[in-house]
């Protein structure tokens, strides 16, 4: 499964998005953490192929997530899932 990474100043935390390149929610997520000057990973789960996209559903299931999206998980072990402004600033420290 291959991430995009979007750099920022901001790097004391290691950010991985799941997201779906429709969804509003997931986008303004991005936008969220770019405005933040977050460094994140992300991957639009909905252009994955099967074996990927099964992958990334393990993941999210696996560390205690919902298949919900957006679904950020945080120095693998803090999951936000949703446009959360709230837990992303108390997770990221900002």
């Amino acid at each position: 499964m291959q991430f995009s990474k979007v750099s920022g100043k901001k790097n004391e935390h290691k950010v991985a998005l799941y997201a779906l390149s429709t969804c509003v929610w997931c986008k303004l997520t991005k936008q969220f953490l770019s405005d933040n000057n977050i460094t994140y990973e992300f991957v639009d789960v909905d252009l994955l192929d099967q074996n990927d996209k099964t992958q990334a559903h393990q993941t999210i299931t696996t560390k205690g997530g919902i298949l919900s999206y957006p679904t950020i998980i945080v120095d693998d072990k803090t999951i936000i899932t949703g446009f959360r402004k709230d837990k992303l600033k108390e997770a990221l420290e900002i």
